[in-house]
């Protein structure tokens, strides 16, 4: 290919980007020179703001045969923001970059045993989470929370840990799935364009027998199922549909309380809105704005502060009380 080829190819595809509105992902993933898993992670840390796509514009439609959490679109200024920015694509990638136990704690500077210990307290939480060949769910995490965490935490870097913290660990408390839990719900509460989406959101942690003790009516946990997120991507390994089931579920009492009472408050509003029988036949309404009350819920546990997984907007998640 000629000098002149490529050039003549660069202004073509400018002259698509200036064209669209928005931007299907892979295209979006290609201007911003990212792999398909940093986009989406990119998208559900907010990193690139998405729109959903226009109603009735087929498959990839909200009220299309993909459902209401079809893929969402890029609009092009966003796409032209990130790339203007300095140091465009190495910037956006440090800031997308995941990282293991092992890797975590050398960029801590501590031991892999403290990392886990600092973890599973739930001092900061995993972005995403894959199931290895042994069917065992690995959590990755942000590299710049992390490293933002040993900064502003500098004492539990080193020296003993503190006694509440021990004395969580020793009751084999683990957060590190409530952490992911706990992201995934906001990140999707803030793509919700009505109540009852709002509502499926919260239901899909819920163990079956819980939903159905708070949604009682079947054909509301019909509509439930129906308009239900995918809170993780399909295992790679087929037998681990198990241990995705374990790590998308809430499990312990307190959290299940939570989200228990809050689904109970968000069906209420949904209910006062439109009856299920209405929602089942119209496309998603408008999403109410967030009221004056709600606010992002305390994270609990022994390292409250600055926890990372609230950072997403979770103003229309009423608050723990």
């Amino acid at each position: 290919m000629t000098v002149l080829d490529e050039k003549r190819q660069a202004y073509a595809a400018q002259e698509l980007l200036t064209a669209e509105e928005t931007l299907a992902p892979g295209r979006a993933a290609r201007e911003l020179e990212l792999r398909s898993g940093e986009f989406e992670l990119a998208a559900q840390l907010g990193e690139i703001t998405t729109v959903p796509p226009e109603p009735g514009s087929g498959p990839g439609s909200r009220t299309g045969p993909a459902g209401p959490w079809a893929r969402r679109r890029v609009p092009v200024a966003e796409v032209r923001r990130l790339r203007a920015e300095e140091g465009f694509p190495e910037t956006l990638r440090d800031r997308l970059r995941t990282v293991g136990t092992a890797e975590a704690a050398d960029l801590m500077g501590i031991g892999a045993g403290r990392f886990l210990r600092l973890a599973r307290a739930g001092c900061f939480g995993p972005v995403r989470f894959y199931v290895n060949r042994y069917g065992v769910v690995v959590w990755l995490y942000l590299a710049a929370e992390l490293t933002g965490f040993a900064d502003r935490e500098p004492e539990l870097m080193r020296g003993s840990v503190p006694a509440a913290m021990r004395a969580m660990l020793g009751s084999g408390q683990d957060w590190r799935g409530r952490q992911w839990r706990s992201r995934r719900v906001a990140q999707l509460m803030g793509q919700a364009a009505d109540p009852w989406e709002s509502a499926a959101v919260i239901a899909a942690v819920l163990p079956p027998e819980e939903l159905a003790s708070v949604a009682e009516d079947p054909l509301e946990r019909s509509l439930l199922r129906r308009l239900r997120p995918t809170l993780a991507p399909p295992a790679a390994v087929p037998t681990a549909g198990e241990a995705v089931e374990r790590a998308t579920t809430a499990e312990e009492f307190d959290e299940v309380l939570w989200y228990r009472v809050n689904l109970s408050r968000s069906l209420d509003q949904a209910r006062r809105g439109q009856p299920a029988t209405g929602r089942l036949r119209s496309p998603a309404a408008p999403a109410a704005p967030p009221g004056d009350g709600d606010q992002a819920p305390a994270a609990g546990g022994v390292c409250g502060r600055n926890r990372p997984s609230w950072t997403t907007d979770t103003r229309r998640l009423p608050a723990r009380s």
